[in-house]
């Protein structure tokens, strides 16, 4: 495929769409998930159906982690505003835990969870884009802070709803 030829000073990987072969579908993919594990900092992804899969699974892992913060907040600020009602923060902070949970198991390990889906037009404009109409562009981003505030508002938010269920049964 194009993986190799198309990376240049930028380490960009283009996965085109040209149908060789009638396992094209599976050449892309294999195409991406070499991209992926090169770390490349921008992967431009043409082939429609490959570019909506990973662009719906990148977006299920962003809506995990956002979900998992929220709802954790959430909790903390009802059971500080609320005290005596368990049942509102309550399932705040099993929601959070719950996403937490399925984000680090199903989300953390794949290699998609360092990258974004870039709409700046400024960086799309500087990128080969050659002649796709609608490519999906990812870039590599560290999502180290974005797990260590996910993991902390859950622990907190867990800690803190186990605290104020302690303190009820007193």
């Amino acid at each position: 495929m194009t993986y190799g030829d198309n990376r240049d000073q930028n380490d960009t990987a283009v996965i085109r769409e040209v149908y060789e072969s009638e396992n094209a579908l599976e050449a892309f993919e294999l195409e991406l998930d070499r991209a992926l594990e090169a770390g490349c900092n921008v992967i431009v992804i043409e082939p429609t159906r490959l570019a909506d899969e990973t662009a719906q699974w990148i977006a299920f892992g962003n809506f995990l982690h956002r979900t998992a913060v929220f709802s954790g907040v959430g909790a903390i600020f009802a059971g500080y505003l609320l005290p005596k009602k368990p049942i509102i923060f309550g399932p705040l902070c099993a929601v959070s835990f719950l996403s937490a949970g399925l984000h680090t198991v199903a989300w953390q390990m794949d290699p998609c969870c360092k990258y974004q889906i870039c709409n700046n037009s400024k960086k799309l404009a500087n990128l080969p884009l050659y002649n796709s109409i609608t490519p999906v562009v990812l870039t590599r981003q560290d999502d180290t802070h974005r797990r260590i505030l996910q993991s902390t508002v859950t622990i907190l938010s867990v800690a803190f709803c186990l605290w104020k269920y302690y303190q009820s049964m007193k």
